[in-house]
């Protein structure tokens, strides 16, 4: 029987390949527009995992974009893991910052990736890493190596709140009947120092809007004797946060856990080398809420960041106007134990309370969701850390990622499932951000070390 390195070594050309055609569907999930391409990405899913050996492969239409189900169950006495990942993808604007079309992937070597990393919207998140799941199944089934049952759940709205999913989740219980849960949409912190997401932060999003006169107006007739809806939402904006960085909003940190100084130290050791983050991102210096490293600002703080914010004349050249409206997008990442619906509520009362006479102003949520905790010594964690130790020739590290996956929190609440985060991408590629791409070293890296997971977390069961 080959191994799963041999499978990815004898099916290289292919394995990119279908990857590439994966990435060109444009299943852009907040986008109208793409609601079709969405539907035919869902149909592409169906089809690769058909082809992988799937007994039961299943589009499951929901009040959005579809989910794509499939189980293969060899015996129900053994223990079954439910994978789950999402098709859908972030808008690739702003398209003119990208070096190649974002949906017309290429393949180029980097310094960070001499053997090739894929360019594409979805190359990390969250196509390449599921497929990398797709691929790995199909390579356990051809080689009649899976031992265990499997069931994949792939969505198609991750990136917009996976509302509907919920739903899916609560009326399908039994269906997704399990014994763990497997996601891969984190990252590892380098590609010789592998680590394993043991913490993810909550979110919650809102979009704020404040009104002032019912019509723009001309800036030198009015400036001055009417308040400026873009000054006063800056200035709303900028009193959130104190000159500590500390967020202003009363009650935002009651539920907050400190992490004590023991766990503060353990964080420490993974490797940091803050010159080359600053190099990285062109910055001079780091920033954040005093008196926590850049680490534990992006993992164990919450935080609050104006994620867009507009208003008035953008457009060429000059337009005196004083604008009648100014809007802002703003997320708060949580830490575990903050509720986002408790938060949300609390920046909508404190944001309203703040707006001087002369505006109103609206507060709209649009999502969120809850953060959570592994702990290492769950059995389907050390499983992961085994086969991880296997392929990589080094124990990975745990870590807490700064990044939220909402629906990790529901399935443990409905399902109660805990989660292994098993992510292949690094920091670097991009998410969310022009240029994203992946690493063709995480990809097959990705289909050799999953079929281990599997070995170590049944023979453990």
């Amino acid at each position: 029987m080959m191994t799963s390195k041999e499978f990815t070594v004898e099916n290289k050309e292919r394995l990119v390949n279908e990857l590439v055609e994966f990435l060109k569907l444009k299943s852009v999930s907040a986008d109208p527009a793409f609601t079709e391409e969405v539907k035919l990405t869902a149909k592409f899913v169906e089809d690769s995992l058909i082809n992988a050996g799937m007994k039961t492969v299943e589009i499951c239409p929901t009040a959005g974009h579809p989910i794509v189900y499939a189980e293969h169950i060899i015996d129900e006495k053994l223990p079954t893991v439910l994978v789950y990942g999402h098709y859908d993808v972030q808008p690739a604007d702003p398209i003119e910052l990208w070096h190649s079309d974002p949906f017309e992937p290429v393949v180029k070597k980097t310094e960070l990736h001499p053997e090739g990393a894929i360019f594409a919207r979805g190359a990390c998140d969250d196509k390449g890493q599921v497929y990398m799941h797709v691929k790995a199944i199909e390579y356990m089934i051809q080689n009649n190596c899976l031992p265990c049952n499997v069931k994949l759940m792939i969505e198609g709205e991750e990136e917009v709140g996976s509302s509907n999913l919920a739903i899916f989740v609560k009326e399908n219980v039994e269906k997704l009947k399990a014994d763990v849960i497997l996601v891969s949409d984190t990252s590892i912190i380098a590609n010789d120092i592998p680590s394993i997401t043991v913490g993810l932060r909550g979110l919650s999003y809102v979009e704020v809007e404040v009104t002032g006169p019912n019509r723009d107006l001309h800036s030198g007739v009015y400036g001055g004797a009417v308040a400026n809806p873009i000054n006063i939402l800056a200035k709303m904006i900028a009193s959130l946060q104190d000159e500590n960085n500390h967020i202003t909003i009363p009650g935002f940190y009651d539920d907050v856990i400190e992490v004590s100084q023991e766990d503060r130290n353990e964080m420490a050791k993974a490797p940091f080398n803050l010159e080359d983050y600053q190099k990285d991102l062109g910055i001079e210096v780091v920033y954040g809420e005093k008196g926590f490293s850049t680490n534990e600002r992006t993992s164990i703080r919450p935080t609050l960041d104006v994620n867009g914010i507009w208003g008035g004349y953008i457009g060429e050249g000059a337009k005196t106007v004083l604008p009648s409206q100014a809007f802002a997008k703003i997320s708060m990442r949580l830490v575990p134990n903050q509720n986002w619906e408790k938060i949300t509520e609390l920046f909508k009362n404190h944001f309203e309370s703040i707006a001087p006479k002369g505006v109103k102003v609206k507060v709209t949520p649009h999502h969120g969701g809850q953060g959570g905790v592994v702990e290492t010594n769950f059995p389907a964690y050390q499983a992961a850390s085994k086969a991880m130790e296997e392929t990589y020739g080094k124990k990975p590290i745990p870590t807490r990622s700064g990044g939220s996956i909402p629906i990790i929190a529901l399935f443990e609440e409905v399902l109660g499932l805990k989660s292994v985060l098993f992510g292949f991408g690094l920091n670097s590629d991009l998410i969310h951000s022009p240029n994203e791409h992946y690493g063709l070293f995480n990809y097959f890296k990705g289909i050799e070390t999953i079929p281990l997971f599997y070995k170590y977390y049944a023979n453990n069961n």
